[in-house]
């Protein structure tokens, strides 16, 4: 389990590459967990469209501060505006509200139509803002992270456990797809092939529990008393500091002009 949790380098994808970190990757990774998390609360607390567009511009222009390809960022972001985009849609005909126009007897209502732009947008730059903060993290590097946070040792290994064995169950579920092919399953809409389905997830569930049965053996042969050592190498600076009162000032103000827009209005 050493290629898990243990490494010499600096925590972060750029140590281990070798190449200079980005302005933000070479702040302190607790300080950029816990300021993505507090963007995150911030920008679903607006409610107004304004505040939330200016939120996701500084989110848009911290990409500019790290090593993330824009074009590829971008992309992503895409893939996650594709699972709320029939959400959006629904809203401006299932709020009541003002009118704006008719489409098969439905009314949207400008209401609706508000509150879904400001859904999307705020959904848009927490989502930016955690891959602009989180860049170069590797997942075992976010692990010592959470943990170094006080973050439940049950979930940070749960967590680091998930993104190492998950590819191999992936490979252990196209092992089982290929055996069925080469029987000559073929899937139809038919019960055979629901019932052949229940089968492989079945198999699957089976065969992940008999791996992590033997990978538990082989952590205790090897000492593992339920919480893992870290070595790593973090360390708060002054920069660091600044970098999260700054920060919590940006929250702030946001916070605050968004809360005095509501009342004065």
């Amino acid at each position: 389990m050493s290629h898990l949790f243990g490494h010499d380098q600096p925590l972060g994808a750029q140590a281990s590459s070798g190449t200079a970190p980005s302005f933000v990757g070479s702040f302190d990774p607790r300080v950029r967990v816990v300021a993505a998390g507090l963007f995150a609360i911030m920008v679903v607390a607006l409610h107004q469209v304004e505040f939330a567009f200016g939120a996701f511009l500084v989110a848009f222009g911290t990409v500019f501060l790290t090593d993330l390809p824009l074009r590829l960022t971008l992309k992503r972001m895409a893939a996650m505006d594709g699972f709320i985009i029939v959400m959006l849609v629904m809203l401006p005909f299932t709020t009541p509200g003002t009118p704006m126009f008719s489409l098969f007897g439905a009314d949207a209502s400008k209401e609706g139509l508000m509150h879904a732009v400001l859904i999307g947008v705020r959904a848009n730059a927490v989502v930016l803002m955690m891959l602009c903060l989180l860049s170069g993290l590797s997942p075992v590097a976010l692990g010592h992270t959470l943990y170094r946070l006080k973050c439940p040792a049950a979930l940070v290994h749960l967590m680091m456990f998930t993104v190492r064995y998950i590819s191999v169950l992936h490979d252990e579920y196209h092992r089982l797809r290929m055996a069925m092919k080469l029987r000559g399953f073929r899937a139809r809409n038919t019960f055979h092939t629901y019932r052949s389905f229940g089968y492989l997830f079945g198999m699957l569930l089976v065969r992940s529990l008999e791996r992590a049965e033997r990978v538990l053996d082989a952590m205790k042969c090897r000492g593992f008393s339920g919480h893992f050592p870290m070595i790593d190498h973090l360390e708060f600076k002054s920069r660091d500091v600044l970098f999260g009162v700054g920060f919590v000032a940006l929250i702030f103000a946001f916070v605050l002009l968004d809360r005095m827009y509501v009342f004065a209005y």
